[in-house]
C-alpha cells in the first residue's frame, strides 16, 4: 500500500461521498459517479458501509462540506467504527486535514484512492516506479500549506541543508531527489522499451493496441484474441502492466496484440504523465481497437473519456482515423431489442464497428477478418526488377512484403508486391540499390 495503511487480514471499513452540485458539468451523473466510486473502493482490501450522494450548495474553503452534511456524518462513523472516507472529488490538502481533524478519521481524494488502487495491482518493476512516481507528485502537492506541523526551524549542517532550514522545505528536498531518481530508473525501462519496439521493426510485426475504459472487457478480448491466460476479473483497472503476445490472422500475417492500462473519468494528470511510457504501445500501434462495455448505460460517455485520453496523448481525432475500429463489447449482456438495435448501428459502420462477446467469442472472426482488411488497405502496391541469381534482394522481399505476382524475364525476374509503409523505408534501407517503384493502383483496393 503506498497512501493508507490497511489491514492485510481483514477489511477497513469506509464510507464512500459523492459530492455533486446542480449544474455540474461533469459528464457522468451523481448516480454514476457514486457508483464508480464505491466500485473503485471495493477494488482493494475496503468494507464500504454507507455511501451517499451529498448535494453542495457552496464549497467550504475549509472543508469543502458544509456543517451540516459533516454532522450528519458523525454518528455514522461512530455507529460503523468507520476507519475511513472516500470523496469522491480533488480535495486541497487543507480541507483533507481539517476534515480528518473534525471526523477523528482518515480522509484521502478520488486521486489518492486510483493511486491506491494502481499501487496495489503494479505487477512489473516498470509497473512499480510508475505508480511511486506519481504517487510522488501527488505526495509533493500536499506539503504546501498543509503540513504547518512541519513549518519548524531546523539546525543542521551538511548537505540535507543549513540551520534555518524549515523542515517543509527538506521533505519537498527528500521527494524531488526521489523523484528525479525514479524519472532515470524509468528513462531506462524507456530506452529498453524503444529498443525492444526497434528489434520488432526489424521483423516489423503490425501492432494491434487494445484500449478502452477500466472493466470494459480488454483483458477478456486480450484472451480470446491470443489463447492468453491474464488475469480477468469483475474489477476496476485488474491489469495495469502492458501484456504482448503474437498472434497469426488467416492470411499467415503475424501481428503482436498489447494490452494496455484501463483509462477512467478524471484520470489523475499525474497518472497520465507517469504511465505515458506504457501508452507509448498504443501511439506506436497500426491498429488501435477501443474495447467498450456496450452494455453499460454509461458507454457514451465512457467512450468520450477514453477519447479524451488519446487526444491528450497526443492521437488527434484519431476516430475518424482509419486505423481505429470501435469493439462494442458484452453483448452477451443486452436484451433482444438492444441486440437489434446495435446491429442496424453496426451495419452503417461496417468498416468501424464490430459488436461480440468477448466472453463468449461473438463476433471474434468478424473482428480479425476487420484487422486484416484494415491492415492491408495500409499496404501499398509496388514493383522491382531483380537478377535471377540476386538470391539476398528476392529473399528479403518474401520477408518483408506480400508478393501477388511472380514474373521471369529473361535474366531478371519480375515481383510485384504489397508492402506497408515501415516494411517498404526497411527495404529500400537494405537494398539501397535496387530500384523498387510504388505502383499507381493498389491491388488490395
Amino acid at each position: 500500500m503506498i497512501l493508507l495503511e490497511l489491514e492485510q487480514n481483514s477489511k477497513t471499513k469506509a464510507i464512500v461521498i459523492c459530492p455533486y452540485q446542480m449544474h455540474d458539468n461533469k459528464r457522468l451523473s451523481p448516480e454514476s459517479r457514486l457508483q464508480e466510486a464505491v466500485c473503485l473502493s471495493l477494488a482493494i482490501n475496503i468494507d464500504v458501509v454507507y455511501s451517499k450522494l451529498a448535494l453542495i450548495r457552496e464549497i467550504k474553503p475549509a472543508t469543502y462540506f458544509s456543517k451540516g452534511i459533516i454532522d450528519d456524518l458523525m454518528p455514522i462513523i461512530t455507529e460503523n467504527d468507520v476507519f475511513l472516507m472516500i470523496v469522491d472529488t480533488d480535495l486541497s490538502p487543507v480541507q483533507q486535514r481539517n476534515l480528518e481533524k473534525t471526523l477523528h478519521i482518515k480522509v484521502i481524494d478520488r486521486t489518492a484512492l486510483i493511486l491506491e488502487i494502481f499501487g496495489e495491482r503494479a505487477a512489473t518493476n516498470e509497473g512499480k516506479l510508475q505508480v511511486e512516481l506519481a504517487h510522488l507528485t501527488y505526495q509533493r502537492s500536499r506539503l504546501v500549506r498543509s503540513w504547518t506541523h512541519l513549518e519548524r526551524q531546523r539546525g543542521g549542517a551538511g548537505f540535507l541543508g543549513g540551520p534555518g532550514e524549515k523542515q517543509i522545505e527538506l521533505d519537498k528536498r527528500i521527494i524531488d531527489d526521489k523523484i528525479v531518481k525514479i524519472k532515470k530508473e524509468l528513462e531506462k525501462v524507456k530506452n529498453t522499451r524503444a529498443l525492444q519496439r526497434q528489434n520488432r521493426k526489424k521483423v516489423p510485426y503490425p501492432i494491434v493496441a487494445l484500449a478502452g475504459y477500466t472493466n470494459a472487457g480488454k483483458s477478456s478480448l486480450f484472451n480470446l484474441l491470443t489463447k492468453d491466460k491474464t488475469m480477468v476479473a469483475d474489477m476496476l483497472f485488474a491489469t495495469l502492466d502492458p501484456l504482448l503476445r503474437k498472434i497469426k490472422l488467416s492470411n499467415g500475417l503475424e501481428v503482436i496484440v498489447s494490452d494496455t492500462v484501463g483509462f477512467i473519468s478524471n484520470l489523475p494528470h499525474e497518472l497520465v504523465m507517469a504511465f505515458r511510457s506504457t501508452l507509448e504501445e498504443v501511439l506506436q500501434a497500426d491498429i488501435i481497437i477501443h474495447v467498450r462495455d456496450i452494455s453499460n448505460p454509461d458507454t457514451e460517455v465512457q467512450r468520450k473519456d477514453v477519447l479524451d485520453v488519446l487526444h491528450h496523448l497526443g492521437l488527434k481525432n484519431i476516430e475518424n482515423e482509419e486505423n481505429y475500429i470501435e469493439v462494442l463489447n458484452k453483448t452477451d449482456l443486452l436484451g433482444q431489442t438492444d441486440r437489434q438495435a446495435l446491429s442496424q448501428k453496426i451495419s452503417r459502420r461496417k468498416n468501424r464497428l464490430i459488436a461480440m462477446s468477448a466472453l463468449n467469442g461473438d463476433g471474434k472472426e468478424s473482428l480479425l477478418k476487420l484487422i486484416e482488411q484494415k491492415l492491408n488497405k495500409a499496404k501499398k502496391t509496388y514493383s522491382v526488377h531483380l537478377a535471377f541469381d540476386d538470391g539476398k534482394a528476392i529473399s528479403l522481399i518474401y520477408q518483408y512484403a506480400d508478393v501477388i505476382k511472380q514474373d521471369p524475364q529473361d535474366d531478371q525476374i519480375f515481383l510485384n508486391f504489397n508492402c506497408d509503409e515501415k516494411s517498404i523505408e526497411k527495404l529500400k534501407k537494405l537494398l539501397p540499390e535496387t530500384t523498387i517503384k510504388e505502383e499507381t493502383t493498389n491491388a488490395n483496393l
